[in-house]
């Protein structure tokens, strides 16, 4: 009776041990259903009262999705530079000029200027903008574990290694 339940138990072993089911569904994709994280926001200029630029992502980002927004800030190389916003301006003095900021929900983001005398802001600090959208996504495989680092999220190049991003076609939001 043993070598039958012996047999038994290595036949179901080895049958159940090579059964595969059918194949999962397609995991995630980015906003507008794009594999890119990339977005691009050009001409963005900024009124007296720092009011920028409001756009929807066309669809709802994933509850634990991060957003990363920087501003084109010349060339470097042929390279473009970009700065990570916040990014603050400030007097000869020291003190505080102004602030380019963001906010997002899943829906939307909006860039902005916080600041003092906003109406002084120099013309190629405060029209025709440049930013890049960068979403971060939260269970990506890369965020979820506990002993991978983070990137510098200061450096746009740094965010786009890590999370395998690929921006060479970024989608524009204008």
């Amino acid at each position: 009776m043993k070598k039958i339940l012996t047999l038994f138990a290595i036949v179901g072993l080895i049958v159940f041990s090579s059964c595969e089911g059918p194949e999962g569904p397609q995991g995630p994709e980015g906003p507008s259903g794009e594999i890119s994280y990339v977005f691009e926001v050009n001409n963005v200029t900024f009124d007296a009262n720092g009011n920028g630029v409001l756009r929807n992502f066309g669809s709802t980002l994933f509850s634990g999705d991060v957003v990363l927004i920087y501003r084109l800030t010349g060339t470097s190389n042929g390279r473009d530079v970009w700065a990570p916003i916040p990014e603050s301006h400030y007097y000869d003095d020291g003190t505080l000029f102004f602030t380019y900021k963001y906010n997002f929900s899943q829906l939307d983001f909006e860039i902005y200027l916080e600041g003092f005398e906003l109406n002084t802001i120099p013309a190629n600090l405060r029209a025709n903008q440049t930013f890049r959208i960068v979403i971060v996504p939260g269970d990506d495989g890369v965020n979820t574990k506990k002993s991978v680092s983070k990137p510098d999220y200061s450096d746009y190049n740094a965010v786009i290694k890590k999370y395998n991003i690929d921006d060479s076609n970024v989608k524009k939001l204008n």
